[in-house]
């Protein structure tokens, strides 16, 4: 497998994170030998567009809260990810400011009380458009993943949802089932 590529699997990015640990996104990147950083380009209230609606079961146009990030592994950049949350939830937490989040986002959803009992993702592939192309630095022609997580509670009420959009030659995905 090529150095350049990146295995990928989602629990370490469901499950909170122990006092003092890191965010999971470094933690993983530094078990596999590399330097996994990323940079918060936006944080805030935006209208839900027609998808994020949907999956958080609100009204198309309600404010949610996002945190739109470039992952980088190596320097390089490996992911953009926009993670979106009921402004009942998120309005006035650090989910919504651009400062780093001791433990990762799943960490303080659970102490605000939130914690994830179901996640659904959907993948895809597609063609970048042209601002996903300069950010992942890639060709029109240069596929990418789509990734679409779905996080419900107890209570089967949505919390969070990301998109993630990936070089599809970068990456690999592993999805791991234990069953009984």
């Amino acid at each position: 497998m090529s150095a350049n590529r990146w295995v990928s699997t989602s629990m370490p990015y469901l499950t909170p994170r122990e006092q003092g640990q890191g965010d999971a996104w470094t933690a993983d990147a530094a078990a596999q030998g590399r330097r996994g950083t990323q940079r918060i380009v936006h944080a805030g209230e935006v209208p839900a567009s027609a998808e994020v609606a949907r999956l958080l079961g609100i009204p198309e146009q309600e404010p949610v809260v996002v945190r739109r990030r470039l992952i980088l592994l190596d320097d390089e950049p490996n992911e953009l990810t926009d993670t979106y949350y009921p402004t009942a939830i998120a309005r006035g937490t650090g989910l919504a400011a651009t400062a780093k989040i001791p433990g990762g986002a799943v960490t303080l959803l659970a102490q605000l009380g939130y914690a994830g009992a179901l996640v659904r993702e959907d993948v895809r592939a597609d063609l970048p458009d042209e601002a996903e192309q300069q950010a992942l630095r890639i060709a029109p022609s240069d596929p990418v993943l789509l990734l679409t997580r779905l996080t419900l509670d107890h209570d089967d009420r949505p919390i969070q949802v990301d998109r993630m959009v990936m070089p599809a030659r970068r990456q690999q995905l592993r999805y791991e089932i234990r069953i009984g």
